[in-house]
């Protein structure tokens, strides 16, 4: 029966229904439903504002369950790397993002380790790629244009 489940939950993962970026609305709700199931401190929160994302449980366990909810991550493949690609290109060239992604993903292998600690692992590397730099620009340009229209 375990196995019947395992293999349940792995096709699942890798579904034949055709997967496709979240938008912004769709990536802020995954937020708020995951900051509902794993709150932050005001803290761990300023933080992450800051692109410092600490290695604690509780942000550990929101990353978790936001690349989960984003379907860029399964429990039991760990990250997909055509999807994050996809997801996170911005102005970059698919192929190339996918490339980063894969090399962080071989630096960080799954194996043994619980899903929070994969899912950190990876963001860390991910954030510190030049996927990172250019995620980072783009938030921070959407936050001054944000600000000039209030």
């Amino acid at each position: 029966m375990k196995v019947f489940v395992a293999i349940l939950a792995l096709v699942a993962c890798v579904s034949a229904e055709e997967w496709t970026p979240k938008n912004g609305e769709q990536i802020k709700e995954v937020r708020i439903e995951c900051l509902k199931e794993h709150p932050l401190s005001p803290e761990q929160m300023n933080k992450m504002k800051n692109f410092e994302f600490p290695n604690e449980e509780a942000v550990r366990k929101y990353l978790l369950c936001t690349a989960e909810k984003m379907d860029i991550f399964c429990s039991h493949q760990g990250y997909h790397a055509d999807r994050i690609a996809k997801q996170f290109k911005m102005d970059m060239d698919e192929e190339e993002v996918q490339k980063l992604v894969e090399d962080c993903i071989a630096k960080f292998p799954k194996g043994d380790k619980p899903n929070d600690v994969v899912a950190y692992e990876g963001h860390s590397c991910f954030m510190s790629s030049a996927i990172g730099d250019k995620l980072k620009n783009y938030i921070k340009k959407r936050h001054e244009a944000a600000q000039q229209h209030e």
